[in-house]
């Protein structure tokens, strides 16, 4: 087959091809491995949370619909990122397959579901919060329907919020000597255009969910401590009660050996 770099016209066009890049046999290797393990185990143990949970009716708790909720979003990042990646080791240059809906897919279910996962876990900190150091309001809030309404509201949100990644990443055309046609997944505008999409992801689904969970489990925390530590009425209390106990076995051994010497 002849080549088109052998043609003076299309010279130009080849001083720009790519010398095509591979990962090396090992790296294919302990990747596949390790994260082949990551994705069976967990696929695995979120489908069992989600099938005891249904199956179970004593388990139809407002804890364990989050629960529910959350190993969703888990599946959703493990299904839609873990299969890519290990793909990506046997591609040349860390080319994308799928084509350019697939590339929006994608990374729109990738911050879906990762974001998602965050809010997730903050609505179920704040649920074990009022259950912990609000128990009688928890018979009001802490509830089945309301749960149910708050992880509703949690993925339409994540979901509209996450749904201008399928306008604003492409998959990029790549010039890879011996590959044409190929392309890349990546973002349509420079990376200096995303930082203030960047900034928002941090603060709204890493920074202030931290900062909420961190105030709530310290309050948690605090509230146990004090329900379980006696005061000094009851310690007194206690330690007479314990005493008389003492006391009491005592009589009744020596009464009862008393007895039987006589």
């Amino acid at each position: 087959m002849t080549n088109s770099c052998d043609y003076p016209l299309n010279r130009t066009d080849c001083e720009d091809l790519v010398e095509p890049e591979f990962y090396s046999y090992k790296y294919r290797v302990v990747g596949t491995i390790f994260q082949g393990a990551i994705f069976l185990s967990g696929v695995f143990g979120n489908v069992l949370v989600i099938i005891v949970v249904k199956r179970t009716q004593s388990m139809h708790t407002p804890t364990n619909y989050y629960l529910v909720s959350l190993a969703v979003a888990d599946l959703t990042v493990l299904v839609y990122s873990v299969p890519v990646a290990i793909s990506g080791l046997f591609l040349v240059s860390d080319t994308w397959i799928l084509g350019d809906f697939g590339c929006k897919l994608f990374i729109f279910l990738q911050n879906l579901g990762i974001n998602s996962s965050s809010l997730n876990l903050m609505a179920f900190t704040v649920e074990r919060y009022i259950a912990i150091c609000h128990p009688m309001m928890a018979y009001k809030m802490c509830t089945i329907n309301r749960a149910k309404k708050i992880i509703f509201g949690v993925w339409i949100f994540s979901i509209v919020y996450c749904s201008p990644w399928l306008v604003l990443t492409w998959t990029r055309p790549l010039n890879i000597r011996g590959y044409p046609g190929v392309g890349r997944c990546d973002f349509k505008l420079s990376r200096e255009k995303y930082l203030l999409v960047f900034f928002a992801d941090i603060m709204m689904f890493y920074v202030i969910p931290l900062i909420v969970s961190s105030i709530l489990y310290v309050l948690m925390g605090r509230t146990l401590l004090n329900t379980h530590r006696p005061s000094n009425s009851e310690h007194r209390k206690s330690s007479s009660s314990s005493r008389a106990q003492q006391l009491s076995f005592y009589e009744r051994e020596w009464g009862h050996q008393f007895y039987e010497a006589w």
